[in-house]
């Protein structure tokens, strides 16, 4: 595979689609969780919104009143913060101000500066709460941490999917380079992660950076496997996902095979992933709608998936876009509302800077 230009209208359209695939997903993630795949799906087929096309409606019941406000169809005015979309604007900072030579240790003084404590979760509060008990300001400032970062990711939450959720930008900027953006993605997932936490968050990057230089998704799928141990679970996962490809009970399927697993686990995720992608071929409204409608962590899906099918498809139906405004959300030291043609064109400056 042979690195690649950036691409403006992809990188625009990833941006687009990471975007509008975590509200699709925001708002049923905790009835996810909640009430598992088959209350999940009672409640879209009661909102008449399966197949799922469209943002989710709110209905006038317990369950729909408890969805999150400014998330549903009619409700949208921007996005609204969610981690998965900070921690992409956070890659991109990173990349500004480092770039290839990125470590682990730019990631943990980036947190410390910009990542409020209480917008982590699971294993990014627990490598969170290390560092605040180890660091010093010499650490903040710059200097060599006068610790080993590795107790960091010495967590019960490792290979959980919040690195997986950290790792789409490194790809969009290394078109044709899966190896530097699982390289990237890597060194952002050992501060919180290990084992299969890392690898899932590998193998998203190294997707990314190989669709705009594949000939397929198949293609892409097979650089991005060879970024992984062969025989890991990760790489298990996306088989399996990818063998059900077309199964319109695939989600059942992988909820009776992954059942032992926490919803937030990277495993049992990254295999929706693989199977959304692969089932929906060049549909965007499809691969975010299967995403989310299959369960577990729904925004963190819907966000991943829609980054991918946006960079692939290299355009998002305005349906989708219109609604939010370009405005985005987060939640980050001195940032509140940002714009997507902001994000877009400074992730291409990046794109070209590492070229």
């Amino acid at each position: 595979m042979h690195r690649t230009a950036p691409d403006p209208a992809g990188i625009r359209a990833a941006w687009q689609g990471r975007v509008s695939g975590c509200l699709l997903g925001k708002p049923v993630e905790v009835l996810s969780f909640r009430a598992g795949l088959a209350g999940l799906r009672g409640y879209l087929q009661a909102a008449g919104a399966l197949p799922l096309r469209d943002y989710v409606p709110r209905l006038d019941s317990d369950e729909g009143r408890a969805l999150p406000p400014g998330c549903c169809r009619g409700e949208l005015v921007r996005a609204e913060p969610d981690d998965d979309i900070n921690y992409t604007v956070l890659a991109l900072l990173l990349l500004e101000r480092h770039g290839t030579a990125l470590c682990t240790a730019d990631v943990a003084r980036s947190w410390l500066r910009l990542l409020p404590a209480g917008t982590t979760w699971t294993a990014e509060r627990a490598a969170y709460r290390k560092l605040l008990e180890h660091m010093d300001d010499e650490f903040v400032n710059g200097a060599d941490a006068g610790f080993d970062l590795a107790i960091c990711a010495d967590n019960p939450c490792n290979d959980w999917i919040g690195a997986q959720i950290r790792a789409d930008l490194y790809g969009w900027v290394s078109p044709g380079r899966p190896e530097l953006a699982a390289g990237l993605a890597a060194r952002d997932a050992a501060l919180s992660h290990r084992g299969e936490g890392v690898n899932g968050a590998v193998f998203v990057a190294a997707l990314a950076a190989s669709i705009p230089a594949s000939g397929s998704l198949a293609e892409a799928f097979a650089a991005a496997l060879a970024q992984l141990p062969a025989a890991s679970d990760a790489a298990a996962a996306v088989r399996r996902g990818l063998a059900l490809a077309g199964r319109d009970d695939a989600p059942e399927q992988l909820h009776a095979e992954f059942a032992g697993l926490p919803p937030v686990h990277t495993l049992n995720n990254l295999a929706v992933v693989a199977w959304a992608l692969a089932t929906a071929g060049e549909d965007f409204c499809a691969a975010i709608g299967y995403a989310v409608a299959a369960g577990w962590d729904t925004d963190s899906n819907g966000a991943t998936v829609g980054g991918l099918a946006g960079l692939r498809s290299r355009s998002v139906p305005e349906t989708w876009t219109r609604p939010w405004r370009g405005r985005v959300g987060v939640d980050l030291a001195g940032m509140a509302d940002l714009e997507l043609a902001d994000l877009a064109g400074r992730t291409v400056a990046v794109a070209e800077q590492l070229q």
